[in-house]
């Protein structure tokens, strides 16, 4: 029994043609029809990635997270209620808004909507692109990763660690609690900020081109705001990225290079040197609201020389042009 991806996420927002420019002409999405008030796009062979739509609630409607067996939805389901969650039954024409054979869905300790769904659908026609970039690392790594805000990292500790079976990558205390979690080869796939809110914070699309990401933050600097990191380099997973704004004020991460583990042998740790090895500068703090404190302790791990190891140690950045070769 296992979620093996993050397949899906949807959003809320009444500013659908602000997502199209957004989705499709910042982060390269394909935008597709949608069904009424709501925009749908895609990022490779699956027929939908990520959906907006112009409804009432809470910013992040659902996110779906794809198991490897039709039998798993039953485990699942089994499992969730055992622990006190409601878990209903998606209908079928739930499934096919989802592109998906089957799904059940539930909500977390803090309210966030989760889907578990079985057998995506794929498109007959190829992935193209909003703007010209090579594409997405997808496969099976899922469509990126999810952040969420929570006001009690331990409760959702419990339900996604225990209940669900997520794998702790790794943690960090200072300056705020940090959880990342895997379910793949991808370092992590859903991760939680302790910053006593609920919601959400980000989610991230890598991309297979460190060209497209370079691209893609000098169209965000010809927007005023656009930025909300700048451009760094994370200390967990070695992602190089940055951080755009989106339509409705949280973010999306856009990436490359992230890191590929072995989860059958990875152990949980605790990282200290901070989020970042440079950069990552957060444009959207006050000085005193934090963002002190994250550059001092970027400018420490540079004073101690810390930094991701060298490329011959790491295949993982080139495994595309190296299967190529």
């Amino acid at each position: 029994m296992g979620i093996c991806a993050l397949g899906y996420l949807g959003v809320r927002s009444p500013l659908l043609e602000e997502w199209a420019d957004f989705a499709g002409g910042l982060l390269g999405m394909q935008k597709i029809d949608g069904a009424g008030k709501s925009l749908a796009f895609r990022m490779d062979d699956r027929k939908q990635r990520f959906v907006v739509s112009d409804e009432v609630g809470d910013t992040l409607a659902f996110m779906g997270w794809e198991v490897s067996d039709k039998d798993d939805l039953v485990a699942y389901a089994a499992r969730v209620e055992s622990a006190g969650f409601q878990v209903n039954l998606g209908t079928k024409n739930l499934a096919d808004r989802r592109f998906v054979e089957e799904l059940i869905y539930f909500l977390d300790p803090a309210g966030n909507r989760i889907e578990l769904f079985w057998k995506p659908m794929i498109a007959s026609e190829p992935f193209v692109p909003g703007r010209p970039i090579e594409g997405f690392k997808t496969g099976p790594y899922g469509m990126g990763h999810a952040v969420l805000h929570v006001d009690n990292i331990q409760e959702q500790l419990i339900f996604y660690r225990d209940i669900l079976g997520f794998a702790v990558s790794d943690f960090g205390i200072e300056p705020y609690p940090l959880y990342f979690f895997h379910v793949n080869e991808r370092h992590h796939s859903l991760a939680m900020v302790g910053s006593g809110r609920k919601g959400f914070h980000h989610f991230m699309v890598e991309f297979k081109n460190l060209d497209d990401v370079g691209q893609g933050y000098d169209l965000a600097q010809l927007q005023e705001g656009k930025v909300a990191y700048t451009l760094g380099r994370h200390t967990n997973d070695y992602m190089t990225s940055f951080y755009a704004n989106t339509p409705s004020g949280f973010f999306v991460e856009n990436g490359w290079g992230g890191r590929i583990i072995e989860p059958a042998t990875w152990e949980p740790h605790e990282t200290t040197a901070g989020p970042s090895f440079w950069g990552h500068e957060r444009l959207y703090l006050e000085e005193e609201g934090g963002r002190r404190t994250l550059r001092e302790m970027r400018l420490k791990a540079a004073r101690e020389g810390i930094r991701a190891p060298g490329i011959p140690d790491c295949p993982w950045l080139y495994n595309d042009f190296l299967t190529k070769s």
